[in-house]
C-alpha cells in the first residue's frame, strides 16, 4: 500500500473527509499491484547472455568496424595533407618593405609649425597608412659654402632638438619609423657641394649621431659620387645588420633609370633601398630587367615632381602604378591630393574647411582632391594588406608606348592585374597567361562609368579609354 496525493487521481472522486484533509490536501491509499514490479536481470543472467554465441561475433564485428574507420580517416588526412599544395614561405620583410613611404622634403611647407606641425599631422599620416617617413632635410648650411655645411645640428627655422626629439617618440608610439635624409646641399644644383671627398667624411659622423638619436635610417641622394670615396666603407659598416641595427636602413637614390645603371648603384652601394624615380611614360622594359636582377625588396619608385612629369595622365595613374609594382611606393608630400607644380602642401589642410556654396570652381576643384585623396587610401590599405601586391611575383601582359598591363600573383593569395592606358586614345588589351581566368573582378578604377567598382569584365579583350586605369583581382584557382 502506499499514499499519494489528491493530485495524482481524479479529485471529483474524492470525498473530503476530516481523516483525510491535512493542510488542504487530500489523501488517500491506493492498494500497490504486485503483479507490475519490475527487478530487471540478474547478473547471473546478464553474464549468460553475454557469453552467447551471437553477442560475441557482434561485439567483435563492431570492434573491428570502428578500428577500420578510425584507420581509415587517419590514412585520409595523411592523404589530404600530402597531396595539398604546399604555401610558399613569406619572404623576409623590413618595415620600409611593408608599404608607401611619405617624403616630407620641406616641413615648413608641410605645416607652418615645423616639426611641431608634423607631429600634429601623425594621426593624418596614420590614416593614409604611412610605413615610414622620410624627413628633411633639417641641417644648415650656406650655399656653395662646404665650411658652413653642419649635419649634426637642427636649423633653428624649423625647430628644436627637443621638437625633433618629441615628434621621434610620438611618432614610434604611432609605429611609424623615421629615415632622415642628409642630402648635403639642398638649395643649389651642386648636392655634394663640389667636395664629395670631404662631405662623405662628415656624412660617416653624422650617421652615427641620428642614429644615436633615435632616427632608423638615413637617406643619401644620388649615390653615384659617394659610393666611390674611401668613407662609403665606413659608412656601410654603421649599418651592419647586427640584432642592434637589423631595423634600420641605409637608403639612397639614383637620377637615372637605366636599368644597367641602376643595377650597378645596387652593386656596388650595398643599400637596403635604393629610390627611383620612374620614367614618364613608364619604360616596362627597364623595369622587367631591374626585376630580374634585383629583389623587390630593395626596389623604391618615386613620382618625381610635378613639374618633370611630360604626360598629362591624372596623378591616379600614377598612384596605381607605385602601388601596384614591385617594390616600396615613396611619394612626396600632396601626391596624395595630386598637387601641380608650385602648390604648397598646404593645401591639403584646407581640404578639411567646406569651400563656398558661390564659388563653383573652388568647390569643384576641392572635391576633385578629395577623390584623389581617397583614392590614394584604398590604394595604400590594399598594398599593406594583399600578398600579390606586398610580394607577389611581376608578370607582364601588355606593353606599348601608352599602356601596359601587369598581373601580379603570390602562391594561393588573390591574383590583382593593373592596366592603364595613358594615351589618347581608347585602347584594347589582348591578353593572355595560363592563370588568367575568363573574367575579374574591378576593386578599383579611374573610370567608374564603364568599369564600375565591383563589376566583372571580361579579360579576352580588355577595353580601356584614354588616360583610364584599372585594378582588377579574382581568386587562386588551384
Amino acid at each position: 500500500m502506499k499514499d499519494i496525493e489528491l493530485n495524482e487521481v481524479d479529485q471529483e472522486k474524492q470525498l473530503m473527509t476530516r481523516e483525510t484533509q491535512k493542510n488542504g490536501c487530500v489523501k488517500v491509499t491506493v492498494p500497490e499491484d504486485p503483479g507490475v514490479k519490475y527487478t530487471g536481470l540478474s547478473k547471473e543472467e546478464l553474464m549468460k547472455m553475454t557469453s552467447t554465441a551471437g553477442w560475441v561475433r557482434t561485439r567483435w564485428a563492431l570492434l573491428v568496424l570502428f578500428w577500420l574507420g578510425w584507420f581509415g580517416m587517419l590514412a585520409g588526412a595523411i592523404v589530404i595533407i600530402v597531396q595539398a599544395p604546399r604555401c610558399k614561405p613569406i619572404p623576409e620583410m623590413n618595415w620600409w618593405n611593408e608599404g608607401l613611404l611619405y617624403q616630407i622634403s620641406d616641413v615648413n611647407e608641410f605645416s607652418k609649425n615645423g616639426m611641431k606641425g608634423v607631429e600634429e599631422k601623425l594621426d593624418y599620416l596614420t590614416q593614409m597608412k604611412v610605413k615610414g617617413l622620410i624627413l628633411g632635410p633639417i641641417h644648415t648650411v650656406d650655399a656653395d659654402q662646404l665650411d658652413t655645411l653642419d649635419l649634426v645640428s637642427v636649423k633653428s627655422a624649423v625647430g628644436t632638438e627637443n621638437d625633433l626629439k618629441s615628434l621621434l617618440e610620438q611618432a614610434h608610439k604611432k609605429g611609424i619609423p623615421i629615415v632622415l635624409n642628409l642630402t648635403p646641399s639642398y638649395d643649389k644644383a651642386s648636392v655634394w657641394l663640389n667636395n664629395v671627398t670631404a662631405v662623405a667624411e662628415k656624412i660617416k659622423d653624422a650617421c652615427t649621431h641620428w642614429l644615436e638619436k633615435g632616427f632608423d635610417g638615413i637617406f643619401l641622394p644620388d649615390l653615384r659620387n659617394i659610393k666611390t670615396t674611401k668613407s662609403w666603407q665606413s659608412i656601410q659598416a654603421i649599418f651592419n645588420k647586427t640584432e642592434e641595427t637589423k631595423q634600420v636602413a641605409l637608403m639612397g637614390s639614383v637620377t637615372s633609370f637605366s636599368a644597367d645603371e641602376v643595377s650597378l648603384v645596387l652593386n656596388r652601394s650595398g643599400v637596403d633601398l635604393l629610390l627611383t624615380e620612374l620614367s614618364d611614360p613608364p619604360e616596362t622594359g627597364e623595369l622587367k630587367k631591374l626585376y630580374s636582377s634585383h629583389p623587390q625588396t630593395i626596389l623604391g619608385w618615386s613620382l618625381g615632381s610635378p613639374a618633370s612629369r611630360t604626360t598629362a595622365a591624372p596623378v591616379r595613374l600614377f598612384q596605381m602604378l607605385l602601388f601596384t609594382l614591385p617594390g616600396t611606393p615613396v611619394f612626396s608630400a600632396g601626391d596624395e591630393v595630386g598637387l601641380k607644380a608650385g602648390e604648397k602642401p598646404q593645401i591639403m589642410w584646407d581640404l578639411e574647411n567646406p569651400a563656398e556654396e558661390k564659388n563653383t570652381a573652388a568647390k569643384t576643384l576641392q572635391e576633385e582632391r578629395i577623390a584623389v585623396r581617397d583614392f590614394f587610401k584604398t590604394l595604400s590599405d590594399l598594398r599593406g594588406k594583399e600578398r600579390s601586391l606586398l610580394h607577389g611575383e611581376y608578370i607582364s601582359l601588355h606593353s606599348s608606348a601608352t599602356s601596359l598591363a601587369f598581373l601580379r600573383l603570390w602562391d594561393q593569395s588573390s591574383r590583382y592585374l593593373t592596366a592603364m592606358n595613358w594615351g589618347n586614345d581608347p585602347v584594347t588589351m589582348i591578353l593572355s597567361n595560363s592563370d588568367l581566368p575568363a573574367q575579374a573582378q574591378v576593386r578599383l578604377t579611374t573610370d567608374a562609368v564603364n568599369l564600375a567598382v565591383d563589376s566583372m569584365v571580361s579579360l579576352e579583350k580588355l577595353q580601356l579609354g584614354p588616360k583610364q586605369a584599372v585594378l582588377l583581382s579574382y581568386p587562386y584557382a588551384g
